[in-house]
């Protein structure tokens, strides 16, 4: 099948994120939290925090509840892949808000 979307790869991926959140049980909160940690576990790139910034914001999660996240999953998965996932995250909010503002790149 052919689309006529200029992203069909992100929009791919954002119809499996909302199908997954459409089928899960958890709290909006705690699933983004949630996935969050396996973003971090993966040590994933900025892009894919991308995607959670505004389910986050829709969830009203906060950054010291992103932050209790990491500190909480440190120990199992390692200083540096929660210093690469703050990184990350850091990189996704400027990117977002830079689009925000209409500048497009940070």
């Amino acid at each position: 099948m052919t689309t006529s979307s200029e992203t069909p790869v992100l929009d791919t991926l954002a119809a499996m994120t909302l199908d997954s959140v459409e089928r899960c049980g958890l709290p909006p909160d705690t699933l983004i939290l949630i996935r969050i940690a396996a973003l971090a576990a993966m040590d994933a790139p900025a892009a894919s925090y991308l995607a959670h910034i505004d389910p986050a914001i829709q969830s009203n999660l906060s950054a010291a509840e992103v932050q209790d996240v990491l500190v909480a999953i440190a120990p199992v998965v390692g200083t540096a892949r929660v210093m690469s996932a703050a990184t990350h995250i850091t990189e996704a909010l400027g990117y977002a808000i830079a689009v925000a503002e209409g500048e497009g790149t940070p």
